[in-house]
């Protein structure tokens, strides 16, 4: 398999920690040319360092929507080609939907939904030319069902959700295809630090999780590689749960 992904340059946005960190090590790992972006350039170059040769950074503030083409640009004329776009980056807000301000929302908003439409259309611009391509997206549980205090981040969700299927129908016809992960609960330091405050909520996600406990990143990467994988050549515009049973738990 290792072999087949030679030479094949992925993007991957949010890589620097937590599950985009994790995809781009499974990416490495399978031969695949990561570059992550994120704007904690000490960060970046830390996981760089941790991932290795087939590994690059760019230093992006991807809310700064003018600066995207730029971005796409140098990448594409560093390494020739974009095979695979991974859209992880996004930013969490928690917040009684009577305290959520227009600017609260609209900057969520911009960066959950609107950066990953915009580095989205320019990336398409450079598969559309090669006439193949893979892009993942990266969703949540929070799009599935209804989560209290969450709403602007749930919009962004679900929003690219809708997108993906749009994204995957249109562009089918240049050989790219466009697929969701819609992560649960994942341990992650944020998300350890977030349970480990709140022992009830934490007993609630574990008591309706089937398979009883959270899921590791490494989970969420493999499922990840997978999709970008020719494994699933005929499979485009799905939504694919990684949350253990979650959103069908009772």
């Amino acid at each position: 398999m290792k072999e087949r992904f030679e030479n094949r340059i992925a993007v991957i946005t949010g890589g620097g920690s937590g599950i985009g960190f994790a995809i781009a090590k499974t990416f490495v790992k399978n031969n695949i040319l990561s570059v992550i972006v994120g704007r904690n350039g000490t960060r970046l170059k830390l996981a760089c360092e941790m991932l290795g040769e087939l590994s690059d950074y760019v230093v992006c503030d991807l809310s700064v929507l003018e600066e995207l083409p730029g971005v796409v640009s140098r990448i594409k004329e560093k390494y020739g080609r974009i095979d695979i776009l991974v859209n992880n980056a996004g930013v969490h807000f928690k917040k009684a939907i009577a305290d959520v301000t227009d600017s609260d929302y609209q900057k969520l908003i911009l960066t959950n939904q609107t950066a990953m439409f915009s580095l989205t259309r320019e990336v398409a611009h450079v598969m559309q030319k090669q006439h193949e391509g893979v892009m993942l997206n990266i969703s949540s549980m929070a799009s599935q069902y209804g989560i209290p205090n969450i709403i602007a981040y749930t919009a962004s969700k679900s929003a690219i959700e809708g997108m993906t299927r749009g994204m995957a129908v249109e562009l089918a016809q240049y050989g790219i295809r466009v697929n969701c992960l819609a992560p649960g609960f994942i341990k992650t330091n944020m998300s350890t630090t977030a349970l480990d405050k709140d022992p009830e909520r934490k007993k609630k996600v574990l008591s309706r999780t089937p398979l009883g406990r959270l899921g590791k990143p490494e989970e969420v990467a493999e499922a990840a590689f997978f999709l970008v994988s020719p494994a699933s050549s005929f499979i485009t515009g799905v939504i694919l749960p990684v949350d253990g049973g979650n959103s069908i738990g009772f």
